[in-house]
């Protein structure tokens, strides 16, 4: 049989060990009290629960497991002190004996990390970043949650990830080693186990078996690798199918055959610029350049730190449904659970994963490099065979923080992220890139046209959109913080980021380029708030994607707010969509179409198709006058080979001149909307506009746009067929219990678009729905009920 697991529940939680109160575990106390603004790092924390353990039989071991507690923690069983805890980042394992537990107490305590954060302690630290207290240098905690500007609090305090008693049987497993290499056409599984008999039992032998498209191969585990010829790859979805095959180790022991353990691997190559410092990442997958897109991703759930795997799946999915393809978990926060990492591996998703380091100057003592050394260790381990592995970083703005404060690359380096970490990453027989800190290279590691950036010249540094080809990223490994507003209007003041010390904050960035797109009175609404940071996005990754852009890669900052309100999440602090969401799902989708001001040069059309199949498809762009009015269109036929992007002229397209980026502007532009469209089969792939003498700036009535909504029944699915006479821009579909397949789009003059909603809750049949847009005043009212 395989080994089983009790897990232990009914835990508490009490400040002054008097007051006992129910906790979940794995949680945390915030998670128990549900106060988001409460200083838990201020207070001794206790949890205890009690333990039913039956004694273990002769071919049994069982062993209490503590996967992490945050931070600073002691742990009791009857009364002895079974572990000392320094690092929220540190898994546990205590072997119960051969003896049973039968109400046995089990007690965690959770020293106050106030006192600690505040003591003097040597050396003293060269720099002194602002981001959070100084003392968490010497403390291997999170930083999210303790960041003032922009992570504020819940601090994350007691046993957050799973605590669970193991009962092992016939067979004992201590490490199983896996990894994949690919050789010509042929997948190789390399492999190694540490098994012990328990009891009396023998091993009379152990395989592994892989099983996936390509059939099944086994080999014994003393062979260390067996070969799968003609494997079947993986890819990013985005590039191609995300193919996974199983593997099982079986153990013979008598007449007993154990399932020892069970993973899931993929067969991809990898490769990356010989200098990542000098040339940025340029990640090369299966031989196919790969143009990286994604997120800082941030914890689901802050409060508790422990999201369920339908939860995660949810948000996962959303970002693969949002044309991302790479993910970045940061120094600032802490290192992400085995489902995080299985469904990346399923869904097709690169992972960029950081160490948890961030901002400060670490000490490098014996103790503290004995420590990292085992935390690296154990987190390469649990990453290191994964096909979603794509990038391993030593830290977040260690280099640029010590830089900008007067120090330099070297001394911001050191020991730890110069040697020590990559040496790790090397004895891992890892293939992805090691990146020393992000951003890194040049001569000042912030210069952001070398090596590895973190862009925000459009965005926090207000920079006109120009600076995005002036700057020649070549890969952002963050970029394009703003203030999203999320949907709820009363949220929309909460949770604005800011950088410690600044006179200004995120949603003062937000307002600037709203300001710049939509006119002086555009930041005070909303509608237009919500619309710009997509916008922006939008256009920055489109400079980046276009062929003959140096970039090969960007991730926003963040994925996910980490509190309600108006965070830098492209989700809310729930995983739902705010508009900035749909903007960039539009622009990273594998096919798309958009278009680029050339200046002089006039408009270039892009489309790109990051799909392992050739793209054949009409190219069509319209040009209208008062946004409705059409006054010229041309159409090519555009093939575009699998794993490219091409680039047209627009008025190579027209054969003519016109001004077509209202640069020359000789006289008043003939047109104020363009409009390209990539269709095949009748069906619109991707759309783009571009407003050559400024976006919509006022509003106008339904009447006036002759907006309609038509609803109609398609399998499962309402569809909402939306067409105007006139433009409508950054048209929204609300509708309870529903989401729809697009939102936050525009709508050619003359046409019709139309919008699936799918049903996300089983408590909604029907009701009341509306459309807005950015230039409508009032609204579009339809009605869904079960006969639709």
């Amino acid at each position: 049989m395989p080994p089983s697991a009790d897990a232990i529940s009914h835990w508490q939680v009490s400040s002054d060990r008097v007051t006992w109160m129910p906790a979940r575990v794995p949680g945390t106390v915030a998670g128990a009290l549900g106060d988001r603004e409460r200083d838990y790092d201020a207070e001794d924390w206790w949890f205890r629960a009690r333990l039913d353990v039956a004694p273990p039989a002769d071919d049994e071991e069982v062993l209490l497991r503590l996967e992490g507690i945050a931070t600073i923690a002691d742990v009791y069983l009857d009364g002895s002190l079974v572990v000392e805890s320094n690092s929220m980042f540190t898994s546990h394992t205590v072997d119960l004996g051969r003896r049973g537990y039968d109400e046995a107490e089990i007690l965690i305590c959770c020293r106050a990390l106030a006192p600690v954060l505040a003591e003097a302690r040597s050396p003293r630290a060269r720099w002194r970043p602002r981001i959070a207290p100084s003392g968490l240098r010497h403390v291997r905690t999170m930083i999210l949650g303790r960041a003032p500007g922009f992570a504020p609090g819940p601090a994350a305090v007691g046993p957050w990830r799973p605590v669970t008693v193991e009962r092992r049987r016939h067979v004992a497993l201590d490490d199983f080693v896996l990894r994949t290499r690919v050789t010509g056409d042929d997948g190789q599984l390399r492999f190694s186990g540490a098994l012990r008999p328990l009891g009396t039992n023998r091993i009379r032998s152990a395989s592994v078996v892989l099983s996936g498209p390509t059939g099944t191969h086994q080999a014994p585990l003393r062979d260390g690798q067996l070969t799968v010829p003609r494997v079947a790859r993986w890819w990013p979805h985005t590039h191609g199918d995300p193919v996974l095959h199983d593997v099982k180790l079986l153990v013979e022991t008598g007449n007993d055959e154990v399932e020892v353990a069970t993973r899931r691997v993929g067969f991809r190559t990898l490769e990356s610029a010989p200098n990542v410092e000098e040339d940025g990442i340029g990640l090369c997958v299966n031989g196919q350049s790969v143009f990286a897109r994604g997120a800082v991703w941030t914890p689901i759930d802050l409060v508790t730190m422990t999201p369920s795997e339908k939860q995660l799946r949810v948000v996962l999915e959303r970002v693969r449904d949002g044309g991302m393809n790479m993910l970045r978990i940061p120094g600032t926060s802490a290192y992400e659970s085995a489902t995080f990492h299985d469904l990346c591996d399923e869904l097709g998703l690169m992972v960029w994963q950081d160490f948890m380091f961030a901002n400060f100057d670490y000490p490098i003592d014996d103790a503290f490099r004995s420590a990292v050394e085992s935390e690296a260790r154990a987190v390469l381990e649990h990453v290191a065979w994964r096909p979603s592995l794509a990038v391993v970083c030593g830290n977040s703005e260690v280099e640029q923080q010590a830089t900008m404060l007067g120090r330099s690359v070297d001394e911001a380096r050191s020991d730890l992220f110069g040697d020590l970490l990559p040496r790790l990453v090397r004895d891992a027989d890892i293939d992805a890139p090691y990146v020393p800190s992000a951003p890194c290279g040049g001569d000042l590691p912030f210069r952001p046209g070398v090596g590895i950036a973190n862009y925000y010249g459009v965005g926090g540094y207000r920079r006109p959109f120009s600076d995005v080809r002036l700057a020649g990223v070549r890969f952002a490994a963050e970029c394009l913080a703003f203030s999203n507003l999320p949907d709820d209007d009363e949220l929309a003041g909460a949770g604005v980021p800011a950088d410690v010390g600044s006179d200004w904050d995120f949603a003062d960035t937000r307002n600037h380029y709203a300001v710049a797109l939509y006119g002086s009175d555009a930041s005070a609404r909303l509608e237009v708030g919500r619309a710009t940071s997509g916008e922006v996005m939008a256009e920055v990754f489109g400079e980046w994607r276009r062929d003959a852009s140096p970039c090969r890669g960007g991730l926003v900052l963040w994925l996910t707010d980490v509190r309600p309100g108006a965070g830098w999440g492209v989700l809310d602090h729930r995983g739902d969509p705010k508009v900035a969401y749909h903007h960039l799902r539009r622009a990273l989708a594998p096919v798309a179409v958009w278009m680029t001001d050339e200046g002089q040069g006039g408009l270039d059309l892009h489309v790109a198709n990051d799909r392992p199949t050739p793209l054949s498809t009409r190219l069509r762009v319209a040009f209208y006058r008062d946004r409705e009015i059409k006054v010229e269109e041309a159409e090519v036929s555009a093939d575009v080979p699998a794993h490219t992007v091409k680039r047209w002229g627009v008025e190579e397209m027209l054969g003519r001149f016109i001004d077509a980026s209202y640069a020359y502007r000789f006289g008043p532009a003939g047109f104020d909307v363009v409009v390209a469209s990539l269709e095949s089969d009748n069906n619109l792939l991707s759309q783009a506009f571009r407003f050559p003498v400024g976006r919509p700036r006022g509003v106008d009535t339904a009447a006036s746009l002759g907006l309609v909504c038509d609803v109609r029944k398609n399998g499962d699915s309402v569809v909402l067929d939306i067409g105007c006479r006139r433009l409508a821009h950054g048209v929204r579909v609300h509708m309870p219990g529903f989401e729809a397949n697009d939102n936050a789009f525009s709508i050619e003059p003359g046409s019709t678009r139309s919008i699936a909603l799918q049903r996300v809750s089983d408590m909604v049949a029907s009701g009341s729905g509306l459309i807005t847009a950015v230039n409508l005043a009032d609204s579009v009212a339809f009605d869904v009920d079960e006969s639709t």
